[in-house]
């Protein structure tokens, strides 16, 4: 099964991925991780060119919509490996949510693999800025506003859960195992 957690910056899917991959090794899954962009040289790049005060101009927004595709070829293989559990800290669906021009997007990541489930951790923007460094060139109210925004309206083009991030670290994570249970074929009432 391949999971693939989105959400606005700060929602907590890093923290949410590490608990659902213990959850589900307790319960005899094997289970890999992955984070978009990954650590291969392109997505060393797209780092990089996240941190350029010109990030946001279009011609540096077309290259980071080429650059994530590129990225995300990379690691079709590993996604399509039915012997685990494969969850995704983000997927195309990010660049289709924080970028412009999402047929273009769409087009570029017409080969990405879509997700057996996306979970949506949906975080009131405001916290999102309060919990994010800043350093980022996205880390703003206005833009976040309308990523959220995105997230919300493409969430209902995938089989998708939305969970309520705005909750405690221990509630998001009961609700997203609640979530998850039964495209495993486990016990929603039995969970860890």
């Amino acid at each position: 099964m391949y999971i693939v957690f989105e959400g606005i910056d700060g929602a907590g899917k890093s923290t949410q991925i590490q608990l659902l991959k213990e959850w589900l090794e307790a319960n005899g899954f094997k289970v890999e991780t992955l984070v978009e962009p990954t650590d291969s040289e392109i997505g060393k790049l797209i780092r990089r060119i996240l941190q350029r005060p010109d990030a946001k101009t279009d011609l540096v927004q077309k290259t980071l919509g080429l650059l994530f595709a590129a990225d995300r070829m990379l690691i079709m293989d590993e996604l399509n490996d039915e012997s685990k559990v494969i969850i995704s800290d983000r997927s195309f669906i990010s660049s289709l949510a924080y970028q412009d021009n999402m047929e273009w997007i769409g087009e570029l990541n017409r080969y990405a693999k879509k997700p057996d489930l996306l979970i949506l951790l949906d975080l009131d923007v405001k916290k999102s800025v309060s919990r994010t460094s800043g350093e980022d060139t996205f880390e703003n109210e206005e833009f976040l506003t309308g990523v959220r925004d995105n997230y919300l309206n493409l969430a209902k083009n995938y089989e998708h859960q939305i969970i309520d991030a705005n909750n405690g670290i221990n509630k998001v994570s009961s609700d997203i195992k609640k979530a998850v249970a039964p495209y495993l074929g486990l016990c929603p009432d039995c969970i860890l």
